[in-house]
């Protein structure tokens, strides 16, 4: 196949902060939209030209500088894909970031199209402006990007992920049992290791939640989703790239998949402590603290049936061992109001845990928000909770996950 440099679809040397922006969308670069120049002519399950990055990216121990634009929603590195059902995730021998696989039809006058542009040698947007579904619908349409980072200033190949979501009005097309856009077999949003092991679907994947991607976010900015690749891996490996939880109305929520006795690292929104409470699936093994808050000793506590009962003091970088059965529930406190932790910070305290066993867990977590007095007041009022939903789903099942690198989350 020929390949097309896509250095030839660039139209501008700009840097990101400098976009225009419609909504929540990248643009300003250049061809008859702002989002570049066209990917690919009018087509239904249709691909770009093999294209060259212009930086190389490290996807879960594989190099590439090159890629697919899938007319359906995706982008691809080792071949192209013509798939316009989506198939949920993992896919073998199919490396895959999709910010929204389904049949897209670009085929009519009023469909939209697909553009692709490189405004810096560090940044890539691909672009599906105002598509249609099949067969040529247009009735209703979507607006959604794919944007790729160069981060090799933190290491060789690393880079972030960009979903961002302008407009969802339809999830399915025709060929997919649809009807007006909607039922069938929804779309997928998320990306793909190609290696049976390591994946991460949005929430709303496969059902008309999906739509919701558009006013949710794992950023705090609606419509927009940013996932960091790592050396290779996926968030949560170390805490240098924890996962970020998704923000939701009141909170945050988490979901990511683990084998037992796996640390991941997790960066919740905290304030002088937590409790952390299973509802659902295996019990909590071992959690390991943050370094950085005052004299970095925590206190953890056990609920008794009655009460918190503190059991032990726990140095910061420590994992604290719950022992072979773990815990459903504990509680972690010590964090003094002279830290000054921000409670709608989410990158402010990044926590291990793992968990005795694989499974589906959903759990909770409660911060404890102490309440500071601003000049003039005269008595302290007393610590209040802030309920926080985290729910953590872990589809692990008969499928094996890489220790080394564990999915990422998404809400239930």
């Amino acid at each position: 196949m020929q390949k097309t440099s896509l250095a030839l679809f660039t139209t501008a040397s700009l840097l990101l902060g400098s976009f225009a922006a419609q909504a929540t969308m990248l643009s300003g670069f250049g061809g008859d939209a702002g989002y570049g120049e066209l990917a690919m002519d009018r087509n239904d399950d249709g691909s770009s030209n093999q294209l060259d990055l212009p930086f190389e990216i490290n996807y879960f121990g594989n190099s590439y500088d090159q890629f697919f634009i899938n007319n359906n929603g995706n982008i691809t590195f080792e071949s192209s894909l013509s798939g316009y059902t989506p198939i949920s995730f993992p896919i073998a021998e199919q490396p895959i970031i999709a910010p929204f696989w389904a049949d897209v039809d670009t085929g009519c006058d009023s469909c939209g199209e697909v553009y692709v542009g490189s405004p810096s040698d560090g940044v890539v947007a691909v672009t599906w402006n105002n598509v249609g579904y099949y067969d040529e619908n247009s009735d209703k349409s979507n607006s959604f990007q794919a944007v790729l980072i160069d981060r090799s200033d933190t290491g060789a190949g690393n880079f972030d992920v960009e979903f961002r979501y302008d407009k969802l009005e339809w999830t399915t097309g025709d060929a997919s049992d649809g009807e007006n856009g909607l039922g069938g077999t929804p779309a997928q949003a998320g990306y793909d290791a190609g290696d049976g092991e390591n994946f991460f679907a949005l929430p709303g994947s496969f059902s008309e939640d999906i739509l919701d991607l558009v006013s949710s976010s794992n950023t705090g900015e609606d419509g927009v989703w940013r996932f960091a690749i790592r050396e290779g891996a996926l968030p949560g490996a170390t805490p240098e790239n924890p996962i970020m939880p998704v923000v939701v109305d009141g909170g945050w929520s988490f979901d990511f998949n683990v084998n037992a006795n796996e640390q991941v690292f997790i960066d919740p929104d905290v304030a002088v402590g937590y409790d952390y409470i299973v509802d659902q699936g295996p019990n909590i093994r071992t959690v390991t603290l943050p370094i950085g808050f005052d004299d970095d000793m925590f206190f953890i506590w056990l609920w008794n049936g009655v009460e918190w009962e503190q059991v032990a003091n726990v140095a910061a970088g420590t994992a604290y061992d719950f022992g072979i059965d773990g815990v459903d529930r504990f509680r972690v406190t010590g964090i003094d109001i002279s830290n000054e932790v921000d409670p709608t910070d989410t990158t402010a305290f990044v926590t291990g845990l793992t968990f005795t066993e694989d499974g589906n867990v959903t759990m909770r977590q409660l911060p404890i928000v102490e309440f500071v007095p601003g000049p003039g007041a005269s008595v302290p009022e007393p610590s209040t909770w802030l309920l926080v939903l985290v729910a953590v789903v872990l589809l692990l099942g008969s499928r094996k996950r890489s220790k080394s690198a564990p999915s990422t989350l998404l809400p239930a």
